[in-house]
C-alpha cells in the first residue's frame, strides 16, 4: 500500500503561484506513474499533469499547459506542481495520483493510489 500526502494549496489572487507538493509513504518498483488531477465544485474530476517516475516524461492538459510543470524528486519520493499564472478557473481540489500503468495515462481509472487533496482557491 503507497500513501500519498498533498500539502501546499491555499488561497491566491489571480496571476500568482503555488506550489503543490505530494508525498509518497515509500517507493515501490510497481509504481511507474504520479499525477495530478483536479476537481472543481459541480464539475468532474479531470486531468492536469503527470510524470514518470524513471524517465521524467511528462504530460499535461492544454489548459494548463506553459503555466504549471510537474517534476519530482526521486530521493524525496515526492513530486510537485509548480502552478504559475493562476486564474480563477483553477480553482479546484487538487488530487495527487500513483499509476502502476506502464507509460503515460491520462485517465483516473489507471491510477491505483490516490492523496486526500489539497484546496487550491483563486480570487479574482
Amino acid at each position: 500500500q503507497v500513501q500519498l500526502v498533498e500539502s501546499g494549496g491555499g488561497l491566491v489572487q489571480a496571476g500568482g503561484s503555488l506550489r503543490l507538493s505530494c508525498a509518497a509513504s515509500r517507493r515501490t518498483f510497481s509504481i511507474n506513474l504520479m499525477g495530478w488531477f483536479r476537481q472543481a465544485p459541480g464539475k468532474e474530476r479531470e486531468f492536469v499533469a503527470a510524470i514518470s517516475w524513471r524517465l521524467g516524461n511528462t504530460n499535461y492538459a492544454d489548459s494548463v499547459k506553459g503555466r504549471f510543470t510537474i517534476s519530482r524528486d526521486n530521493a524525496k519520493n515526492t513530486v510537485y506542481l509548480q502552478m504559475n499564472s493562476l486564474k480563477p478557473e483553477d480553482t479546484a481540489v487538487y488530487y495527487c495520483a500513483a499509476s502502476t500503468t506502464v507509460g503515460i495515462t491520462i485517465e483516473s481509472l489507471n491510477y491505483n493510489y490516490w492523496g486526500q487533496g489539497t484546496q487550491v482557491t483563486v480570487s479574482s
